[in-house]
């Protein structure tokens, strides 16, 4: 008999359909709300609303804050490279789950 390999991931779920005011963003992800406001301006989470005080960031833009402060934080990378770097991410992940509906592993 084969043994079966698995893996356990342990985390919040967080629905994309779950908003975020601004101040509900920066308190999940621990982070300034200077933070959040240079990755606004570079492109890095897209809010919907006109002004901060109306801004409303999806479960995506979670992740993608979390992220970002880690590689802000962590490697010390700038805003805008902060920005290239999640974009290349993905895109990455794009391809890979081009190739896997393909079928090429």
């Amino acid at each position: 008999m084969n043994p079966i390999a698995m893996t356990y991931i342990e985390g919040p779920v967080v629905e994309e359909e779950v908003c975020f005011t601004l101040v509900e963003l920066c308190q999940a992800c621990s982070a300034e709300q200077e933070h959040m406001l240079t990755w606004v301006f570079e492109g890095v989470l897209e809010p919907v609303g006109s002004s901060p005080q109306d801004w409303r960031f999806s479960g995506e833009s979670l992740r993608r804050a979390r992220l970002a402060l880690r590689l802000s934080q962590d490697l010390e990378i700038n805003p805008p490279g902060v920005a290239l770097a999640l974009d290349l991410l993905d895109e990455i992940a794009a391809l890979r789950a081009r190739l896997q509906r393909a079928g090429v592993r």
